[in-house]
């Protein structure tokens, strides 16, 4: 493909807003040509604030009339499959909002219209992306933290008693709540800085609920065992209350251990741990915003052909051990995988 990757946003809200169409304008690689939703006034006001010069309420209105090379799908969750499928068909690519779908069953189906379609299908797994975490990836890719023993992480924020939480509250848009919403990310960063281990057992408790009528968690806690002993823990919350959220990370191994958010790598060295933490651009950059802005990059080089495309089987991984912590949460029982 020459000249720059004409894209349309699906979806007008909040991570449209801070992730997507900022990273977008800073990008000569790409084009805003579209964007819709179905609150109109919103769209035009993004829109002249991003010099997008096609509005719409409609997706197929969007891919008809602008025809996008790619799309980036923001809808809420329960939206996402739909959305996909309907861009898929169109001919255009696809960046789209976790998760690719509600049910295993759901994502299957994606996978498949994927495969049909031979379009690049990208989940925006921004955390692969941040540059403290592309840091401690390097070690561990190298080998210099040993064997891998344990992934420790978790992510709090504060969201006062639902107010502002809108279509995921309700577990018909959403899904799920805090675990399928903070922890998924989660889980998905985890298994691939581990390199895909297979899951093998998952335990899961959530907490109880603070609002009468509660459709979804507010916070939970999962236990992923995977194969050789490797454990992955994940801590969720959307009711910290703290000066600030809280975002952590930690990779435990037999040599060292590498954190994110701050960056931070010890190594064992003559007996001692050493702090080893590189220094440099990563440390000066906003990890949200360089993560969105590779996270681009990356689709712009995958539907130039320019590195492997990735056929979703990494997904349906992800998506099981989601199904199992669900399930373990539920019936209060250790989930087999």
């Amino acid at each position: 493909m020459s000249g720059p990757v004409r894209v349309g946003v699906i979806g007008a809200g909040a991570v449209a807003q801070v992730a997507h169409l900022p990273a977008l304008s800073r990008l000569d690689e790409f084009e805003l040509v579209s964007i819709c939703d179905n609150d109109v006034a919103k769209a035009r006001s993004l829109a002249t604030r991003f010099e997008i010069p096609d509005v719409f309420d409609d997706i197929e209105h969007l891919l008809e009339r602008s025809k996008p090379d790619a799309v980036a799908v923001c809808t809420p969750n329960h939206l996402h499959e739909v959305h996909l499928k309907t861009a898929l068909a169109a001919g255009a690519h696809v960046l789209c909002e976790r998760p690719l779908g509600l049910s295993l069953a759901g994502v299957e189906d994606v996978i498949a219209e994927q495969k049909r379609a031979d379009r690049v299908v990208l989940v925006a797994m921004q955390n692969r992306f941040r540059p403290d975490v592309q840091a401690v990836k390097q070690f561990l890719d190298g080998g210099e933290l040993g064997t891998l023993q344990a992934v420790r992480t978790g992510w709090f924020k504060f969201k006062p008693a639902r107010r502002g939480l809108g279509w995921r509250r309700h577990r018909a848009q959403s899904g799920g709540g805090a675990m399928l919403d903070l922890g998924l990310p989660l889980v998905d960063l985890a298994l691939w800085m581990l390199d895909w281990p297979k899951p093998c057992h998952v335990t899961a408790s959530f907490g109880s609920q603070d609002e009468a009528g509660a459709e979804v968690e507010d916070s939970g806690v999962a236990l992923i065992t995977c194969e050789h002993g490797v454990s992955i823990t994940v801590d969720v919350s959307w009711h910290y209350v703290g000066d600030a959220g809280r975002y952590w990370f930690e990779l435990l191994g037999s040599e060292g251990s590498g954190t994110v958010s701050p960056l931070a790598v010890f190594k064992e060295m003559h007996g001692s741990p050493v702090n080893v933490t590189p220094t440099g651009t990563s440390e000066r950059k906003n990890p949200f915003t360089a993560a969105s802005i590779s996270l681009w990059l990356h689709f712009g080089a995958l539907i130039r052909g320019e590195v492997e495309r990735s056929d979703l089987s990494e997904q349906m991984t992800v998506h099981r051990v989601m199904d199992a912590i669900y399930r373990s949460a539920t019936t209060g029982a250790p989930i087999k995988l």
